[in-house]
C-alpha cells in the first residue's frame, strides 16, 4: 500500500505491463482485489482509491478534471517504471478514466469503460436517497456493524447494497466514521452524474483500443449514447455482459476476466 498525491494506491503483483482499476461511487480500491489477483501474475495492477472516497484526500469539491488529473499523476510514477498502463474504470471511476485518457493520452495504452457512457445521467435520486440514509445514521450510538446494517435496513432494503454502502464504514478506537465524504458528494451530485463537456471542449478524441463492458441488466450504456461513445473513442468495442447488472465485475467475474484479458494481452 501507498499514498501518492494523497490518493491512498494498493499494487498487487510487481512485473509485467501495468493495470491501474478505479472503482465507482461509493467503493474503494479493493473493490477490485478479486480481479486484480487474476492478473497479478502476468501483470503489475494498482488499485487506486478515489478522492473523496476509501483512505484518499477530501477535497472541498467534487471536478471531474481535477480528479483526472490527480489519478494522471499516480499513472505518471507506474508509468516511469516501464509502459503505459491499462487504464479500466466502472461506473464513476470509468468516467474519471475517460477524462484522463482524452487528457493525457501518452500514459494511457488502452481503456476499459465499465458499465458507464460518457454523457450526463441527469437523475440520481437513488444516490441521494443512500447518502441521505448514511448521513442520518447515529455512529455515535453504534456499538458494532450489525446495528447499523439493521438502521439502514427500511432505507436500503437490498441486501447487496447494503452491504457494499457499509464498507465505507470504519471502526475508529470506540467511534465510527464515514471513509466517504457524503458531505460533498451529497451537496454535488449533479456533477457526479455528470459528463465535464465544456470542460474538455478543447480535446481531442482519444485514438488508443477502447473496451467498452456494460451489463445487460443495466441501462447505463444505451444505444442512444453512441454517438458520444464514438466521437471521443472512436477506436471503441463494445461488449454485454449477460446475467449481470451495473456491477458488471462483481455479478460476472469469471466472464469479466476472461474478456478483460484478452483486450489487455491483445497486442
Amino acid at each position: 500500500m501507498s499514498e501518492s498525491h494523497g490518493l491512498h494506491t494498493t499494487s498487487i503483483g510487481d512485473h509485467g505491463s501495468p493495470i491501474v482499476f478505479l472503482h465507482g461511487l461509493f467503493g474503494q480500491g479493493k473493490n477490485w482485489t478479486q480481479i486484480a489477483k487474476a492478473f497479478a501474475a502476468d501483470h503489475r495492477t494498482v488499485l487506486v482509491d478515489l478522492p473523496h472516497h476509501g483512505r484518499s484526500r477530501w477535497d472541498e469539491h467534487f471536478d471531474f478534471v481535477a480528479i483526472a488529473d490527480q489519478v494522471a499523476d499516480v499513472l505518471a510514477g507506474v508509468v516511469a517504471d516501464g509502459d503505459p498502463v491499462a487504464l479500466v474504470g466502472h461506473s464513476l471511476g470509468g468516467k474519471v478514466a475517460m477524462i484522463l485518457a482524452l487528457r493525457h493520452p501518452a500514459l494511457v495504452e488502452r481503456l476499459c469503460v465499465v458499465d458507464v457512457s460518457p454523457v450526463s445521467y441527469g437523475t440520481a435520486s437513488e444516490f441521494a436517497g443512500y447518502i441521505g440514509a448514511m448521513q442520518r445514521l447515529d455512529l455515535g450510538s453504534l456499538t458494532q456493524r450489525s446495528e447499523a446494517d439493521r438502521a439502514l435496513d427500511a432505507a436500503v432494503p437490498n441486501a447487496t447494497v447494503r452491504s457494499f454502502l457499509l464498507q465505507n464504514l470504519r471502526r475508529e478506537g470506540e467511534s465510527w466514521r464515514w471513509q466517504v465524504n457524503l458531505d460533498v458528494l451529497g451537496e454535488e451530485l449533479a456533477e457526479v452524474t455528470d459528463w465535464p463537456e465544456d470542460d474538455l471542449a478543447g480535446a481531442s478524441a482519444y485514438d488508443g483500443p477502447v473496451l467498452w463492458m456494460g451489463g445487460a441488466r443495466s441501462d447505463y450504456v444505451r444505444d442512444e449514447y453512441v454517438a458520444a461513445m464514438d466521437r471521443w473513442f472512436p477506436r471503441n468495442r463494445r461488449v454485454t455482459i449477460k446475467n449481470a447488472g451495473h456491477w458488471v465485475h462483481s455479478e460476472q467475474p469469471e466472464v469479466f476476466v476472461e474478456v478483460l484479458r484478452r483486450f489487455v494481452d491483445l497486442r
